[in-house]
C-alpha cells in the first residue's frame, strides 16, 4: 500500500493545496498534523516548477526551520527567475557559495543575463560556473565576446551544429553573427538546411527571417515539398537553396524520387548546389539503410555536411563494406568527431584492410585499455580478449566511515530517499568532483549500503586507475536470476548486461515510455508475456514485483531471442526497440555483416547505443562469471539478410575485398 505521504508526494500544486487548506490556517495549525515538512517542501518544489511564485512564497514562508534551507532559498528564487533582481542572485550566491545548488543558481543567473544582453556581469559570472554543461551559455558566451567585436564565427560554427538544442541563446548568436556579417549567406543557408534536416519548423522560420524569405516559402519546403519539386528550382539563390531543402524532406519518404527531381533539374544548379541536394538525399537513403545511399554519397562529395551526414557517410560505407570510403569519410570529419572512439576503432580497421598494419595497431592502442564497447573491440584487433583488469584493494570500512558523515553525499541520500533523483544526483555528483579515486570507490560503497546500485555503478565507473568490477557489474538478485535463465537455457551474463542498461537496477524505475521495474517491461508486454507463460491472475501493479520482473523480462527476452535467430544483437535491439525494427533492418542487408557494423549503423541513436552498451556490459559479466577473458566479436557475431543461417555465412577478407575496389 502506497503511504499518505507518497500519494501527497505526487499529487498536483492545486490538489495538494485543497488538502493543506489555507496557508494561513495552516501556520497555526497544532503540531499534530497530517502534513510533514517533506509534503510541503515536495509543494514548495512544484510551486517552482509551475513558476507560481505566490505559492512558492507562501509554502517557502512555512519551511524556516526545514532542514534543508538552500533547497528552499533556491525553489523560492526559482519560481519567478526573469522578475529576480541581481542582488537577490549575489545574495543567494554569497551564502551558499560552492554548493551545488549554488551552482545551478549561477546556470539560471546566466541564462537570465544573456537574454537581458548584461555582458558584463555576464562576463564576470561564466567563469565560475563549474559544471558548465548548457549549450545555450556557451552561445551566450560567444554572443559576449561578439558584443566587443571579437571573431567568433569558428567557434559559433562548431557550436551550431544541433538545431534541435538551440535554445533562444544559440538562435540570439546566429542572428547577431549574420547582423555583424561574421556569418555570410551561406552560413545562414547551411543552418537552415540542418533545421531542416531536424524538421525544426519554428527554428526555419526564424531563420528564414533572417534571410528574408515569406513563411509561406519555408513552410512549402518542410512540410509541402512535392509541391516546390514538381515546379523545380526557380533559378534565385532562395529558389535553389529551397529546393534542395525540399530534397531532403522529400526523401525522407521516398529517396529515389527526390533523386530523379535532383537529376532532372541539376543543370539548374551549381557543383556545390547540385553536392548538397545529394547530401540530404543520402543521409535519408542511409538512415532508411538503402543500398543506393552509397551512390548519393559519392555524388555529394563537395557537399557541406552536417555532423550527422559525417557520421551518416562512414556508417553507408561500413554497411556496404566500402573501407576506402570508410577511410576518407573518417579522415574527412571535423575533428571532434574524429577522435571519438567510435571512428578512431573504424579508420583503424579501414587502414587494416589496405594492410597499414602498424598504423591501425597505434589506433587501437589508443582506446583498448578504455572500457567500452570500441575499447573492446580494439583490444581484441591488438590479439587480447576481454578480461576483469587486476583489482585493487577493495575499499575498507574506514575509507566509507568519511562518505557516511559527508553532508553533501548525506543530502543526496536524503533527496533520493524522497525519491527526488534529479537533486540527489545532482547532490551526489557535485562532491564527487573533489574526490580522488579511492574516495570515488568508498562512495560508491556507501552507495551500496543503501541500495542505491544505480548510484555504486556510475560513480564506480568514474575511476581509471583504481577499479573495482563488483561495483561497476552487480548482481543482485542472483538466486532468481540463476534459475530463470538456466530455466529458460538463457546467457546470465547478456541478461545482467541488458539489465544494467534498462534500469541500472533501480526496482521502481520507470521510464518516460511507461516500462517498469527491473527489466523495464511495457505493460502491453507484461500482459502478452504473462498469458504465454500461464502466469495466473496477473494484474499489472505486479510488474514491480522482482521475481514477476524477472520471469516476464527474461522470459520475452527469450522469445525475442529464437524469433530473431539467436543474434544477441538484433534480439537487444528488439527488446528496446520492438521486434519489428531490426527485422526490417536486417530485411535491408544484401550480404552478411559483423554483428559490429550491423549495430554501429542501427538508424535509431537510442538503440544503437543501447545495443553497444548492452553487450560491452555482457562481455564483462561473462569475464566475471566464467574467470576467463571473452570475445565481444564473437558474441556479436554475424549478422545476415533473413533466410540466411549464421553457420552459412562468410564474411569476406577485408584486405581481398579492398583489393578488388
Amino acid at each position: 500500500m502506497m503511504s499518505f505521504k507518497r500519494k501527497l508526494a505526487g499529487l498536483s500544486l492545486t490538489i495538494l493545496a485543497g488538502l493543506l487548506g489555507p496557508l494561513s490556517h495552516a501556520a497555526n495549525a497544532p503540531k499534530k498534523t497530517l502534513v510533514t515538512d517533506d509534503d510541503r517542501f515536495m509543494a514548495l518544489r512544484d510551486a517552482a516548477f509551475h513558476d507560481d511564485a505566490s505559492g512558492a512564497d507562501q509554502h517557502a514562508a512555512l519551511l524556516s526551520n526545514y532542514d534543508i534551507p538552500s533547497y528552499v532559498d533556491y525553489y523560492r528564487l526559482r519560481s519567478r527567475l526573469s522578475k529576480t533582481s541581481n542582488a537577490e542572485f549575489r545574495e543567494f550566491l554569497s551564502k551558499y557559495e560552492g554548493s551545488a545548488i549554488a551552482d545551478r543558481l549561477r546556470n539560471d543567473w546566466l541564462l537570465v543575463l544573456g537574454r537581458r544582453g548584461e555582458w558584463e556581469l555576464f562576463d564576470q559570472q561564466y567563469p565560475q560556473f563549474v559544471v558548465a554543461d548548457d549549450n545555450q551559455l556557451r552561445c551566450y558566451a560567444q554572443l559576449s565576446r561578439a558584443s566587443r567585436q571579437q571573431k567568433v564565427a569558428a567557434e559559433a560554427k562548431a557550436l551550431l551544429n544541433s538545431p534541435k538544442d538551440y535554445g533562444e541563446g544559440c538562435y540570439s548568436l546566429v542572428n547577431a553573427l549574420a547582423a555583424n556579417g561574421q556569418f555570410s549567406q551561406s552560413d545562414l543557408w547551411d543552418q537552415l538546411r540542418m533545421a531542416g534536416e531536424y524538421g525544426a519548423m519554428p527554428l526555419a522560420q526564424r531563420l528564414g527571417k533572417l534571410l528574408e524569405l515569406p513563411e509561406k516559402k519555408i513552410s512549402e519546403a518542410l512540410e509541402k515539398p512535392a509541391a516546390l519539386l514538381k515546379k523545380g528550382p526557380d533559378g534565385t539563390k532562395a529558389g535553389k537553396e529551397l529546393f534542395i531543402i525540399a530534397l531532403g524532406r522529400a526523401a525522407k519518404s521516398d529517396p529515389e524520387d527526390a533523386a530523379e527531381k535532383l537529376s532532372r533539374y541539376s543543370a539548374k544548379l551549381n557543383e556545390t548546389e547540385r553536392a548538397n541536394g545529394w547530401a540530404q538525399i543520402a543521409l535519408q537513403s542511409a538512415l532508411k539503410l538503402e543500398p543506393e545511399a552509397l551512390g548519393y554519397w559519392v555524388r555529394a562529395e563537395a557537399a557541406r555536411f552536417s555532423q550527422e551526414a559525417y557520421q551518416w557517410r562512414v556508417r553507408t560505407a561500413l554497411r556496404e563494406g566500402d573501407w576506402k570510403l570508410v577511410k576518407n569519410a573518417i579522415l574527412a570529419m571535423p575533428a571532434n568527431l574524429r577522435n571519438e572512439p567510435a571512428w578512431i576503432y573504424w579508420l583503424g580497421r579501414a587502414l587494416k584492410a589496405e594492410g597499414k598494419q602498424e598504423e591501425a595497431r597505434q589506433l587501437f592502442n589508443g582506446i583498448a585499455d578504455q572500457i567500452h564497447f570500441y575499447g573492446q573491440l580494439a583490444s581484441e584487433e591488438n590479439g587480447r580478449k576481454i578480461g576483469i583488469p587486476p583489482g585493487n584493494k577493495p575499499v575498507s570500512a574506514e575509507e566509507v566511515a568519511p562518505m557516511e558523515k559527508n553532508p553533501n553525499l548525506q543530502r543526496a541520500l536524503r533527496f533520493y530517499a524522497m525519491n527526488l533523483r534529479l537533486e540527489g544526483t545532482r547532490e551526489w555528483n557535485w562532491e564527487l568532483r573533489k574526490m580522488n579515486e579511492r574516495q570515488t570507490l568508498a562512495a560508491a560503497e556507501l552507495a551500496r549500503k543503501n541500495n542505491l546500485l544505480d548510484r555504486m555503478v556510475n560513480t564506480s565507473d568514474r575511476t581509471r586507475g583504481e577499479l573495482d568490477f563488483s561495483q561497476r557489474y552487480p548482481t543482485p538478485f542472483n538466486d532468481s536470476m540463476y534459475k530463470m535463465t538456466q530455466a529458460l537455457g538463457l546467457d546470465m551474463a547478456w541478461v545482467y548486461g541488458l539489465i544494467r542498461q534498462e534500469s541500472r537496477f533501480v526496482m521502481q524505475a520507470k521510464s518516460h515510455v511507461g516500462a517498469s521495474g527491473l527489466m523495464q517491461v511495457m505493460p502491453s508486454t507484461a500482459r502478452y508475456v504473462a498469458k504465454k507463460i500461464g502466469l495466473g491472475n496477473f494484474v499489472p501493479e505486479q510488474v514491480n514485483d522482482i521475481e514477476t520482473n524477472i520471469a516476464l523480462g527474461t522470459n520475452y527476452l527469450n522469445m525475442v531471442l529464437t524469433d530473431l535467430g539467436g543474434s544477441q544483437a538484433l534480439a537487444s535491439a528488439a527488446y528496446n526497440a520492438g521486434p519489428g525494427r531490426p527485422r526490417a533492418w536486417r530485411a535491408k542487408l544484401s550480404h552478411p555483416v559483423e554483428g559490429a557494423i550491423f549495430a554501429e549503423t542501427i538508424p535509431f541513436n537510442e538503440t544503437r547505443g543501447y545495443v553497444k552498451n548492452v553487450l560491452s556490459n555482457a562481455t564483462y559479466y561473462a569475464a566475471l562469471f566464467e574467470k576467463k577473458p571473452q570475445s565481444l566479436k564473437a558474441r556479436l557475431g554475424v549478422v545476415v539478410p533473413k533466410g540466411m543461417s549464421a553457420s552459412d555465412a562468410e564474411l569476406p577478407d577485408e584486405s581481398q575485398r579492398n583489393a578488388r575496389d
